[in-house]
């Protein structure tokens, strides 16, 4: 009887010892060690880890999904699921996994906003990108209140919607990707810009909508600065700015093609027809154009006109500048002279 007995002992302690192994290796090793599989798991708001299990275990991600839930519950996590894109392998542990799933670690997208678009362009590319839904983003970024929850008083957030690369997961919405892109904004307006703005007297309104012009005036990083000096010049001089990307902001509709009827069309951002600069900038400008704004070319330019090339020829006299329309826009429609 007692030899009965530590014989049935040794059995359990072995079948133990061997289910422990077991379970082991099924929560550190990985299903497969062979031909990777990755899985984009979509996880559904209030999803069980039960629904998780069977799903992870029908693409192959885990062993088991029974261990797998006795995991979740072993450690306490079974009520901790994010829901979200997950992108998943069946080289990952279950331990892995699971760690991956508790600590939200989505897929994201990377999305990048060019310099020089509208707040209607930008709403567009996160559309496209599934990020956002078009219509919802504009209404947010020209909510005024919202505005001000962010320290911006303007009643709009188009030209604090700073160009740069993001990455976004799939559900962020669109009132968590402005927060970003303001927050952006603010981190690169920093204490030197801004104390820059105030030794030439701009307001951070005046820089933002001089910066959004040159911008829109050249992608050319050696010209920004002799762009910034015209328009620096000719405030001083109180000579209209005769920018057209402004007149082209203002216009209900735009073929592509800037004519001189459209030219004499009165808005208040048509800057042949109105002094100084527009009530508000025209595009979200990036970091090359804000310094341009602020350290405009030592030089005594009052006229630019475009060589049909990315580049601009720049004149100190009327005389100068006509010659250089004559020898560079004679066999052009488009009006590109100032």
């Amino acid at each position: 009887m007692k030899k009965f007995v530590i014989y049935n002992s040794i059995i359990i302690f072995t079948v133990g010892i061997f289910s422990l192994g077991g379970i082991c290796i099924f929560f550190s090793v990985p299903p497969s060690n062979g031909e990777e599989l990755i899985e984009v798991i979509t996880i559904k708001p209030g999803a069980s880890v039960t629904r998780l299990s069977i799903v992870l275990k029908e693409k192959k991600i885990i062993r088991s999904r029974h261990f797998f839930y006795f995991l979740a519950r072993l450690r306490g996590v079974d009520t901790s699921i994010k829901f979200g894109e997950y992108q998943l392998s069946n080289r990952m542990s279950s331990n892995e996994v699971l760690n991956k799933i508790i600590r939200g670690e989505q897929i994201k997208y990377s999305i990048t906003i060019p310099e020089g678009l509208t707040l209607v362009q930008i709403a567009k590319l996160y559309y496209k990108k599934g990020l956002a839904e078009k219509d919802e983003f504009i209404q947010l970024a020209t909510d005024s209140e919202f505005a001000a929850s962010l320290d911006i008083n303007e009643g709009t957030l188009e030209v604090y919607l700073f160009p740069d690369t993001y990455k976004f997961i799939r559900d962020i919405g669109a009132r968590n990707i402005i927060c970003c892109m303001v927050q952006r904004f603010k981190e690169v307006y920093d204490e030197k810009i801004r104390a820059r703005a105030k030794a030439i007297h701009f307001s951070q309104r005046k820089v933002l909508t001089l910066a959004s012009m040159i911008e829109k005036e050249t992608a050319n990083a050696e010209e920004k600065n002799l762009i910034s000096a015209v328009f620096h010049n000719r405030l001083k001089k109180n000579m209209r700015l005769q920018c057209d990307p402004t007149v082209i902001y203002g216009l209900d509709a735009f073929n592509g093609k800037l004519t001189k009827k459209d030219l004499n069309i009165y808005t208040p951002y048509n800057t042949y027809l109105i002094d100084g600069l527009p009530p508000t900038p025209i595009c979200n400008p990036g970091m090359g154009s804000i310094r341009a704004a602020l350290y405009p070319a030592a030089v005594g330019y009052l006229y630019f006109v475009s060589r049909n090339d990315g580049t601009h020829y720049f004149s100190t006299t009327l005389s100068e500048h006509n010659h250089a329309v004559n020898k560079y826009q004679r066999f052009s429609r488009k009006i590109k002279s100032r």
